[in-house]
């Protein structure tokens, strides 16, 4: 395979096609190749969709020789995480509770794409049922980390972020419930965004909780996500020309996300709030108490869901999952209605009181995670290092998903460490252009 189409973005990739420099048959061929001959795959995809991508590749050529591309992305191969629904072929969820699961219709957001010009690779292994931000799965594979070759790679959408950190996908697709796409993304040194609940539709996708179940691109830059979201939504895309940093305000959050952070986390973070400020940003603190009594809520209002949509698969056979996620799911099962009911109704007034703390400025800043990638063979042998780093893990991606808002992380100059900025709900073409602009600044 071409080594500069290995480190392409996929917006590159796009432009290659539309100026007929790149055939989109012999740029799936080159990924599929990549996939089959890599010795890392096995542990990146759950399995290829090798024919598929050869029958969008040949139509996306069709398409380009006859001046009818259906977008920038048309053409170009992506991966997608093992829970998007794809008719014909697996779809596991990275459990064993799901073996054999073979779903008749793809997705929504797989109808929407393929539509739009996308080129199906396979799918990518994941954390099990998709809940744990390390990336660890013993029941399938859990996938390499980029920087760091004895760590987990974060999760969920694990093998997601790696298909694109090794060259094994332009981008990818994943989903995020507390952090699964941005975690991954930060500890592989990638973009990811995290789209406000209810933006894409989660219609053929595994759920894990539905109130808080969001779907967003992982790739090697902002522009590539702009185009991936459009391509997911049949939406225009962001505007992202002339995008300048001048003038914006940026806030820190001091509550929650900055306690308790490992070393070079907090150095990233800084460094890449100083270049922000460099940029032309002017750079505030700010304390929102509500998002401390919202994190304590955590428990109760996605463990229950969690549990509550689960039990009955995961009793009928318990045996068949990892005992670290089973123990997690259980854990749902102590939350009463009535503490569920009315954690809900308190968790909105505080979505009410940070939009209202938040709304004059432009993004909110954080780390995305305060700890590195952790080390897999001790995941599996301490149980305080386990206990620690996944609680730690989603801590900081979790703001976002409790404050329901969207949410972009972008790497900073120390790898793994990437730097979250929170937009507004459905404020996602506001925040693409903002990261986009941000991006430059942290090079």
């Amino acid at each position: 395979m071409s080594g500069t189409w290995a480190n392409m973005t996929a917006a590159d990739l796009g432009r290659g096609i539309g100026a007929g420099k790149i055939n989109p048959v012999e740029l799936a061929e080159a990924f599929l190749d990549r996939i089959e001959t890599h010795p890392l795959a096995p542990r990146i995809y759950a399995r290829a969709t090798a024919a598929r991508a050869r029958g969008e590749a040949m139509a996306a050529a069709a398409r380009a020789k006859a001046g009818l591309r259906k977008g920038l992305l048309d053409g170009v191969p992506v991966s997608w995480k093992d829970l998007f629904d794809t008719a014909g072929v697996a779809t596991e969820a990275g459990s064993a509770l799901l073996k054999g699961r073979t779903p008749g219709r793809d997705a929504a957001v797989l109808e929407t794409a393929t539509l739009q010009g996308l080129v199906c690779l396979g799918k990518t292994h994941m954390s099990e049922l998709a809940f744990s931000g390390l990336g660890l799965n013993p029941v399938t594979a859990t996938p390499p980390c980029l920087n760091h070759d004895k760590a987990v790679p974060g999760g969920s959408s694990s093998g997601a972020a790696a298909s694109v950190a090794f060259g094994l996908a332009p981008a990818a697709i994943g989903s995020d419930t507390g952090g699964s796409v941005r975690i991954p993304a930060a500890w592989n040194d990638l973009v990811g965004l995290k789209t406000t609940a209810g933006t894409l539709p989660m219609t053929g996708t595994v759920p894990l909780c539905e109130r808080f179940d969001t779907i967003g691109p992982l790739a090697h830059s902002v522009e590539d996500c702009a185009h991936l979201l459009t391509a997911l939504s049949g939406e225009p895309v962001a505007d992202l020309a002339g995008a300048d940093l001048s003038g914006a305000r940026l806030a820190v959050l001091e509550t929650v996300a900055l306690d308790d952070l490992r070393d070079r986390p907090a150095q990233g973070f800084e460094d890449g709030v100083a270049r922000l400020g460099r940029g032309g940003a002017q750079i505030v603190r700010i304390k929102v108490p509500e998002v401390a009594e919202a994190m304590a809520m955590a428990a109760v209002v996605f463990t229950s869901e969690a549990y509550g949509i689960w039990r009955e698969v995961i009793e009928a056979a318990p045996q068949k999952m990892f005992p670290r996620i089973l123990e997690r799911f259980r854990s749902g099962a102590n939350v009463s209605a009535v503490d569920y009911v009315a954690a809900w109704r308190r968790l909105e007034a505080i979505r009410r009181r940070w939009a209202e703390r938040t709304a004059a400025f432009d993004a909110i800043l954080l780390p995305t995670s305060p700890i590195l990638p952790p080390d897999a063979d001790r995941l599996m042998t301490d149980d305080t290092y386990y206990v620690t780093e996944n609680l730690l893990a989603l801590r900081n991606t979790r703001i976002a998903n409790l404050m329901g808002v969207c949410a972009l992380t972008l790497p900073t100059a120390q790898p793994s460490c990437g730097i979250t900025l929170m937009g507004a709900a459905d404020g996602e073409a506001r925040l693409l252009r903002l990261g986009s602009a941000a991006e430059r600044a942290l090079l």
